[in-house]
């Protein structure tokens, strides 16, 4: 499959990795970083293999059904995290998540 017939993955993707990469620094700037540990440790690690497999899907990789269950399940558990906080880029973070998530299960 090529990647221009993931074309609406790869979207979902890249505003993922855009949530996340706010998210993440919107929880550093928060008064209890402490609080938002694991929001930011899930943003940081959402964000990464979005992007790779936003790359993945660019090369036919042999394993990108593998790479979309992971990659779901991660976007899934940043979504779960990001839900709990009430702080808007948390909830903008978690929709952009679970939207992906449902983007990469189609995939996988």
């Amino acid at each position: 499959m090529s990647h221009e017939q993931h074309q609406q993955v790869i979207r979902a993707l890249q505003e993922c990795i855009i949530a996340c990469n706010h998210c993440f620094d919107a929880c550093l700037k928060e008064d209890d970083v402490k609080m938002m540990e694991q929001c930011i440790r899930l943003d940081r690690e959402c964000a990464d293999i979005c992007s790779h497999f936003a790359q993945v899907l660019c090369t036919n990789s042999p394993f990108a059904s593998e790479l979309a269950s992971l990659c779901a399940k991660i976007c899934e558990a940043c979504g779960n995290e990001c839900q709990k906080h009430e702080h808007e880029h948390c909830q903008k973070c978690a929709n952009a998540c679970f939207q992906c998530a449902e983007a990469c299960k189609n995939v996988a």
